[in-house]
């Protein structure tokens, strides 16, 4: 129990890619609060520019009363929607996630280096994500587009490579009775991910995402060790 991981005591202590990205998202939330508060108007035109959503569908449907505006993909909504959440509980638990990992994986990999590496799991969990909120559209079954927003892929690319880069290192969660390995944590996150994803539980939840941001996080973990098939011209030890 004493080498159990546990989160970081003090924000003071954070490593500079870590703290600022805590600060973005926080920042941006409460932009999100403000003008859902102030102007419905700017509200939906914030969402429909800046949350992920997927290819080909609809741009406005009409319903009994009235006709609803969507969002249309565009380039930059694979990072900003990283961004953004849909309330206090998603926030809270994609930035615990960050605390409690991310100070070790940037200290790890070195601050530049970590900024790019979660930018890269940001995107590889925002294109699986497109990838299958778009497939009914481009398959002609249409329906509802359905926007996707969320720190989830960046955060979940960080614990896969913690995973990777200390798969015995023991992690104490208030969920689970007793500490387990990170490799295996890891291993059964992304698991249920991919049942959950292919079964359609948790409706709303943007499973793939989380697939896509760990599958990324620990492929980057493993290139940069040299144990792929590619090989980088500087190893990470």
């Amino acid at each position: 129990m004493q080498n159990a991981y546990r989160s970081p005591s003090s924000f003071g202590l954070f490593p500079p890619v870590v703290k600022n990205l805590l600060i973005i998202n926080g920042l941006v939330f409460l932009a999100q609060m403000v003008l859902d508060a102030r102007s419905a108007t700017i509200y939906d035109t914030f969402d429909r520019l800046f949350m992920l959503w997927p290819l080909g569908g609809p741009e406005a449907v009409q319903f009994r009363d009235g006709v609803v505006q969507f969002g249309t993909f565009q380039p930059w909504q694979l990072v900003t929607s990283a961004f953004m959440h849909g309330g206090f509980g998603h926030i809270f638990f994609n930035l615990f996630g960050l605390w409690m990992f991310g100070a070790v994986v940037e200290r790890t990999l070195g601050s530049t280096r970590f900024f790019w590496f979660y930018l890269v799991c940001v995107l590889g969990a925002s294109v699986l994500q497109l990838v299958v909120a778009s497939w009914p559209f481009w398959a002609g079954v249409g329906g509802i587009p359905v926007p996707t927003l969320g720190a989830s892929g960046g955060v979940l690319g960080v614990l896969a490579a913690f995973g990777v880069l200390y798969p015995e290192e023991k992690i104490f969660l208030l969920f689970l009775p007793v500490p387990i390995p990170a490799k295996w944590f890891v291993l059964g996150y992304a698991a249920f991910s991919l049942f959950a994803g292919s079964a359609g539980v948790q409706a709303g939840v943007a499973h793939f995402a989380h697939l896509g941001g760990m599958l990324t996080g620990a492929l980057l973990i493993l290139y940069w060790r040299g144990r792929l098939p590619v090989k980088p011209s500087r190893r990470l030890a």
